[in-house]
């Protein structure tokens, strides 16, 4: 059977310089999939739940053979900085506690119910020697081991350990969207906000950045292979 990954996103800019070109549909449920001759991308919001909508939604478009779950995430690992890679050799639920493991990489990566706060991220480094957290990964993982699937995580540093802005919790909906223009009202008038927004919006796109070369890396792998 001809090779094909799904990679799996929560917002479409972390995504979309590596979609340019590629096919685009809406489906219901904010759920957006993205396709061409050699991959399918679907972003569908933040957190678990929204993780489960998009491989789903992957997994009615294309007979894949590899869940990839991409994005931004944020360091728990002191040493890392805004657009370094983390490859996941272990993604843990930091709720259920389970662990899944990809035996070609040795960093930790924690999947988180909401945004995690500083002390947060000390306590996942601490606890489990977490290079990152994010919200999606443990259940891409999941659904890739119960369809028999390939998995892979690969996450791209948009906040550093040390970095905390408590207000972007406030602006995530619902339906694991998050509310950009209202954010962006917000902190227009909070001056004491402006240092920090220049910062992360430097390092998330270098994340971008850094993401997108190491995705067309691995969709260029498989395309060789077809």
């Amino acid at each position: 059977m001809r090779e094909c990954p799904a990679i799996i996103a929560a917002l479409p800019r972390e995504v979309e310089h590596l979609v340019r070109g590629w096919q685009v549909q809406k489906l219901p449920g904010r759920v957006t999939v993205y396709t061409n001759d050699f991959a399918v991308t679907v972003c569908a919001g933040m957190g678990a739940a929204r993780a489960s909508l998009a491989v789903q939604a992957a997994l009615s478009v294309r007979q894949v053979t590899a869940l990839v779950s991409v994005g931004l995430a944020g360091a728990c690992d002191p040493g890392l900085r805004g657009g370094d890679i983390v490859r996941a050799g272990v993604v843990i639920d930091s709720q259920s506690g389970e662990r899944f493991m990809d035996s070609r990489y040795k960093q930790v990566l924690v999947s988180a119910p909401v945004i995690a706060s500083v002390q947060e991220k000390r306590r996942l480094y601490a606890s489990y020697s977490a290079s990152a957290v994010d919200m999606e990964a443990a259940t891409v993982a999941r659904m890739a081991e119960a369809h028999g699937l390939q998995f892979q995580a690969i996450k791209a540093i948009s906040d550093d350990a040390s970095f905390e802005l408590e207000e972007l919790g406030r602006f995530a909906t619902h339906d694991g969207q998050f509310r950009e223009a209202a954010f962006a009202m917000y902190s227009v008038a909070r001056p004491r906000l402006w240092g920090k927004l220049v910062g992360l919006a430097g390092n998330s796109k270098a994340a971008v950045q850094a993401l997108t070369a190491e995705l067309e890396t691995q969709i260029n792998w498989y395309r060789q292979r077809d």
